[in-house]
């Protein structure tokens, strides 16, 4: 297993895993303020028919290079709505 990484270089793509395992989706967006480092959390793309979900960074285990972890299995994941994306500022 790799080293765990800093939430700053999580990349769209990158591939979200429960916790029993199952494979939720990619990574859409990273939430946060980088220049403060706050971490606030994920939005996670399940797939093309599906709309995207957002992920607390309290649910978030482990960050490892290419994937990340969550504290949530996929009946939670898929309870947890669906997104709605944020206004332009």
């Amino acid at each position: 297993m790799s080293d765990p990484v800093s939430w700053l270089v999580i990349e769209s793509g990158w591939k979200v895993v429960g916790s029993d395992g199952a494979e939720l989706g990619k990574i859409a967006e990273v939430v946060g303020d980088t220049g403060n480092d706050i971490f606030n959390g994920l939005t996670v793309s399940p797939g093309l028919l599906h709309g995207n979900r957002y992920v607390a960074a309290e649910w978030v285990r482990t960050i490892v290079e290419g994937r990340v972890e969550l504290d949530l299995d996929s009946t939670a994941f898929e309870g947890l709505g669906e997104h709605e994306e944020r206004p332009p500022s």
